[in-house]
């Protein structure tokens, strides 16, 4: 009879789950992914925002300009300002109106700022040519 002898070491068993490092590695992916969502959720509406206050301060220029077409006179050279409330946001329109080389037309350019808590830089600038009537 021919015997084997094996040695009588245990095999290993199989290992059926992840590893510590494996895990903590993916974590760490899934962290990355998750944050620079975040960002860029954050710049999204951030950016809205922004074009929802800029569509205030132009319907508040615009409005300005209107005005000055309905009073049928070609506006006086110089500067004033208007305050215009829209949507609760409290805007200040800056107009200032000045001469072409055509003594029949003026250019007026409408500056639009925030009153309450801005540091002066212009929401959106507007300029148009307006002539007699």
């Amino acid at each position: 009879m021919n015997v084997q002898t094996t040695s009588a070491r245990p095999r290993p068993a199989a290992s059926s789950g992840f590893t510590l490092i494996e895990v903590l590695v993916a974590l760490g992916i899934v962290a990355i992914a998750l944050m620079a969502g975040l960002r860029s959720t954050d710049a999204l509406s951030k950016n809205a925002a922004r074009q929802s206050t800029q569509w205030l301060a132009q319907m508040c220029a615009e409005n300005e300009f209107s005005r000055l077409r309905l009073s049928r006179q070609v506006p006086p050279v110089g500067e004033s300002s208007a305050s215009c409330l829209q949507a609760g946001l409290e805007l200040q329109v800056n107009l200032t109106v000045q001469v072409t080389p055509n003594p029949n037309f003026r250019r007026v350019d409408a500056r639009v700022v925030q009153r309450i808590g801005s540091d002066g830089t212009p929401l959106l600038q507007l300029s148009t040519v307006m002539g007699r009537n």
